[in-house]
């Protein structure tokens, strides 16, 4: 795997006495895309599908690669990204790029992709569930990334090794792109409780964990039934707080010209919100049921799905 010349040198393997940690010397390095994402961040998209996962992750991608916005988070400067994509066809690809008005003219020279549909066609993409899949795939990217993302797990890692026993060597990779100053974006399914599919091992190192579900109500009048159209709701976040992590409710309409443009706003506070906030503060699904004017069934229903979501 190609090493970044710019990453800073590894601390050298001895310990630090707080002073010392204090006085080191650490390398600043502006945001990948402010303020969720820096060089470092490892972070989880993911939600049920059709959703609108990859729509999401390639708007990130986009605004990282461009130096522009994406959802009213802003990248200072353009980034190196590199997106793999293990399952989505290279032409359907190239049609999501131009609803975004993507154009060779247009469309940012660091904005690169490795496509499944067109590695190889018998074999595919290198598994990175292992340590010489995630070897070759590093040869392969070229110019070392600010960002690389990595859509989606299931469809990166072979079916002999899409468990949990391969999940020590991916966070190994993980790690090690962390150490090297990258940002990793991995997209991945949830599972038909609306969780991410798979263990809870996968939460241990990251950073962020954006989870995307469907918006409480119909889709906005003038919204694309035929685009993404979603809630974010931050399950984790390192170092972020306040407005930073409220949900966001976020999809796509299409401009006269056929190119689409993302909208967003805060969501309306849904019941089930309510709900786990009264719980946070210790009222029980009776008094909850009295304060915000629903059923008693109502009340433990939404009790046991925040229940349900915390285990």
């Amino acid at each position: 795997m190609p090493i970044d010349p710019d990453a800073s040198p590894l601390l050298m393997p001895r310990t630090l006495s707080a002073t010392e940690l204090m006085n080191f010397d650490l390398p600043q390095r502006p945001m990948v895309l402010d303020p969720i994402l820096s060089p470092q961040s490892l972070a989880l998209l993911y939600g049920p599908r059709g959703i609108g996962k990859t729509f999401m992750a390639l708007g990130i991608a986009w605004a990282a690669a461009s130096g522009g916005s994406f959802l009213g988070w802003q990248a200072p400067r353009p980034r190196q990204v590199v997106y793999i994509d293990g399952e989505t066809a290279a032409i359907e690809m190239r049609e999501r790029l131009r609803l975004f008005g993507g154009t060779t003219e247009t469309i940012p020279d660091t904005l690169t992709f490795l496509l499944g549909d067109l590695h190889k066609q018998d074999l595919g993409l290198p598994d990175l569930g292992t340590v010489e899949g995630q070897l070759a795939i590093g040869e392969q990217w070229g110019a070392w990334p600010d960002l690389l993302v990595l859509d989606n797990l299931s469809s990166l890692i072979a079916p002999r090794h899409n468990g949990d026993d391969c999940w020590s060597a991916i966070q190994s990779f993980l790690l090690y792109m962390r150490r090297h100053g990258t940002a990793v974006l991995i997209v991945h399914h949830a599972d038909k409780r609306g969780q991410q599919r798979g263990t809870s091992r996968h939460e241990d190192v990251l950073d962020l964990v954006l989870a995307l579900r469907p918006p409480n109500g119909q889709m906005p009048h003038d919204a694309p039934h035929d685009g993404a159209h979603f809630e974010i709701h931050f399950e984790k976040a390192r170092r972020l707080h306040g407005d930073a992590v409220k949900p966001i409710e976020a999809w796509l309409t299409t401009e006269d010209d056929g190119t689409a443009r993302w909208q967003w706003r805060s969501p309306p506070l849904r019941d089930l919100d309510r709900v786990a906030t009264l719980l946070k503060d210790g009222l029980n699904p009776n008094q909850i049921a009295r304060q915000l004017g629903i059923s008693k069934s109502k009340s433990y229903r939404l009790k046991d799905e925040v229940m349900g979501r915390a285990t």
